[in-house]
Parts: structure tokens; sequence; C-alpha cells
């Protein structure tokens, strides 16, 4: 698939996003449409007393004498967690209100090899061999049990019997097992079959605190080669990327039947095959994102895949960290629905004219039915981020919670509307 009309063979190529697991072989069958209510757009292919009675005067002196060596490095220290209480303890086990274990001294010019050593020790690489074939990827330790996050389409679709090992950075391995996928947002979660007590879960950030041209490092095991790090910067927030399944099952070998839409961070840090499932990272260290998928352009690649192009994306760390939280608990996860279907437009909005995903149904009974939406309605923003396109909408819609309460913008009639919404849960056969 692309993005859009397949332009004359004399034009340039489009781009389309790529799974970057690294299969070497196994099944690959095509996903079939989504929930009738809401359409797939177009595919594109987280004191105590003072006990020290020292004169105070002595405490301050050596507390700036301190500072100022760390200053006077003009370089990067590193904080870890581990074994500390410094950090804001989550009702979590994934930690996502962890502070940033690295505290560079120059923000505009991060010291990647000491972000590298603390994050490089929580990023696994993901072997899976069955009679079908075998496949490669990365996954990110997310706590002390050992849970792995990956990507679905790591560990899905290689049929029955498939044994799944996960080696450390060390180079010790253990054998796994799925905990739970999720086809819709491209994540699963396994688990190391007895874990080793020393295990270094990531830092969770924040990725609604991210922005452009942020720098950022992917740290994963591309074509087999563990522990790689590349840098880039964040190029874009809130990049709808639509991507079919290429796994073509799941861990059962049967077809998710989904496209993937995501409300991608787009990063120029260097993905390529064996990267799905790794970590993409703040200069703190924290985790912002799982790498997904990549841009690449179309026929460049008789197998359908190639390198790098330098446009990567990465699945928000707050989606990862719902999605992974539930699949713990329950080894399935709920989607958020508006229930509506949307189609591209423009629309007029006052004396300007802009790009929408307008309504083409609503469905009776929904949260969209239900806060007075209408067909011909057109959806302009979601909490004030901008939703150009169908495709927007849907990626908008994904990456929230049941239950959250949203502020749809809505043009009716050339004129603006706040129209606030509370999500419930998407019918879904598959759940």
């Amino acid at each position: 698939m692309t993005y859009g009309p397949v332009p004359p063979a004399s034009e340039p190529q489009p781009t389309q996003p790529l799974w970057y697991g690294e299969h070497t072989a196994g099944p690959s069958q095509p996903g079939a449409p989504q929930n009738a209510a809401e359409p797939p757009p177009p595919v594109w292919t987280k004191a105590g007393a003072d006990r020290d009675r020292r004169p105070r005067r002595l405490v301050e002196l050596v507390s700036v004498a301190v500072l100022a060596a760390v200053l006077a490095s003009g370089t990067t220290y590193a904080v870890t967690h581990t074994d500390t209480a410094t950090a804001t303890t989550s009702t979590s086990s994934l930690g996502a209100s962890q502070s940033a274990p690295v505290v560079q001294a120059n923000p505009s010019s991060p010291d990647w090899a000491a972000t590298s050593g603390v994050v490089v020790p929580s990023v696994v690489s993901i072997s899976i061999d069955s009679q079908q074939g075998s496949a490669k990827g990365s996954g990110v330790v997310i706590d002390k049990s050992g849970h792995v996050v990956t990507n679905n389409h790591v560990v899905s679709g290689l049929g029955q019997g498939s044994q799944i090992t996960v080696t450390l950075n060390d180079q010790r391995s253990y054998s796994a097992s799925v905990v739970g996928t999720d086809p819709a947002t491209d994540l699963a979660v396994i688990k190391l079959d007895n874990a080793p007590s020393d295990l270094k879960p990531i830092a969770f950030g924040d990725a609604t605190r991210l922005t452009v041209g942020e720098p950022v490092m992917a740290v994963g095991n591309p074509l087999g080669l563990a522990g790689t790090v590349t840098t880039g910067i964040v190029s874009a927030l809130n990049r709808p990327v639509t991507t079919e399944d290429s796994s073509g099952g799941d861990q059962l070998g049967q077809s998710t039947g989904e496209p993937v839409v995501t409300n991608a961070i787009q990063t120029s840090a260097a993905i390529n095959p064996g990267n799905s499932g790794g970590a993409l990272v703040n200069a703190g260290g924290q985790l912002v994102g799982i790498n997904s998928s990549i841009a690449s352009v179309s026929g460049s690649s008789s197998g359908g895949q190639s390198g790098n192009i330098g446009i990567g994306f990465a699945i928000p760390v707050n989606e990862v960290k719902a999605i992974a939280e539930q699949l713990i608990q329950t080894g399935k996860a709920q989607h958020a629905y508006l229930g509506v279907s949307s189609r591209d437009a423009t629309v007029t909005d006052g004396s300007a004219k802009r790009s929408a995903a307008q309504i083409g149904q609503v469905v009776s009974g929904t949260p969209a039915a239900d806060a007075g939406l209408k067909t011909g309605d057109a959806i302009i923003a979601v909490n004030g981020t901008p939703v150009s396109s169908a495709e927007s909408l849907v990626a908008q819609i994904r990456e929230r919670t049941v239950g959250e309460k949203v502020t749809l913008t809505v043009v009716r009639d050339g004129k603006q509307l706040q129209v606030p919404v509370t999500l419930a849960v998407r019918p879904d056969t598959n759940q």
C-alpha cells in the first residue's frame, strides 16, 4: 500500500512505513477492514530531620564546591534509581513516574555515552524460532518481574510451537512466553521464564512533553547487532501512520486482520531491520517511545524491505504504558471508541479553509451520538491537537484510553464548536 495514489513511473515514488522486525521466513496475509463503525484510513505499506550537626556554613561551602566541580567538568553525570528512594513511586510496577536517570550538564549537546550506559542494559534481543521460519527483533525490560514490551509483529505470526529466546545485553539468554498481544496498536508483552533478580527496567518518560527538534536515541538490535544505538531528533509529533501487519497472524498463527494506526513520534534516528520493539529515549535516558516502523521508498527493495532513509516512527510511551499494563493484568487490551465514520475533507472555517475529518456517519448509542455530533460535522482538533484527515482522527482516538474525556473542535456551518466527549470501549470481536 502507498501514501495515496501511485504516481507515474517517471515521477519520484512515495514512501511507506514498513514493519521493522526482521523475519527471515513466514506467512504473510493482508489485513482485513476495521470495524465498520470506524473504517480504516488508507494504508501507507511517565523530609526527614537533618541529623548533620556540623556548622551550617561548612555544609553550604561543601555543597557549593561539589556543584562547582560538576559545572566545571562540562560533562554529564548519571544518577540511577534502582537502589535509592529518590524516584517517585507509581501504583504501577512499570515506574512511569521515575525521574530521568541521566542529568545532562549541557542539554543542547547531550553526552550520549552516559545515556547509552544507562539505557542499553534495559534493551534486549528477541529471537523467534518455529518450523515456519525465524524472526528477530528488540524489546524493553519494563519491570523486575521479567516483563518485556515489544512489537506485536515481532512475536506473532510464526505459528504454534514457536520458541521465544530473550538475550540480555550481558549475553545471558532466557526462554520467554507471550503474556498478551494487541494487534491494533502493534504492541505485545512477553515474560522471561525464571527471570534473574538483577534485571534493569527502563525509566519511563512522558511523550506529551516531547518537542520537535529534541534530541533522541534509538536503542535496539538492527541486523542482529545487539546493543546498537543511533541518535537523531524528534522530527515530527502526532504523525498519523498506518501500517499493515506483515507478520500474517498472532502467536497462534491466526490472522490479526487489522491495520495499525499510530499517532506516532517521527524521528531521524536510524532504525533498521531488527530495531522493532526497541527503545526510543530522550537525553535523560527515559523511554519516550517503542520503535515500530520506518518510511521506505516504494519499490526500493525487491523483498519489500529496505534500509533506513532517515524517517522512523515510534509508538508514544504513554500509549505503550497503558496497553502494557492491560496486557499484564488481563492478557488483552481495550481501546477507546468515538462512534463515527469519517472521510478526508476541506471545510470552510470562518474566512479560511482547512483540512479536516468530516463525519460521514454517527452510530447511535455511542459517545459521538451522546455528544450531539452530526453527519457533516468536520473535526479539526482533539484536545487542541490538529486533525487534518480521517486517518489523523483514528490515530488521535486510538492513543486515548477508555473513559477518557476529550474536547473535539468541530466546524459546523462554518463556525467552530467545542464538543466534550467521554470515550467508550470499542466493540471488537478480537477482544
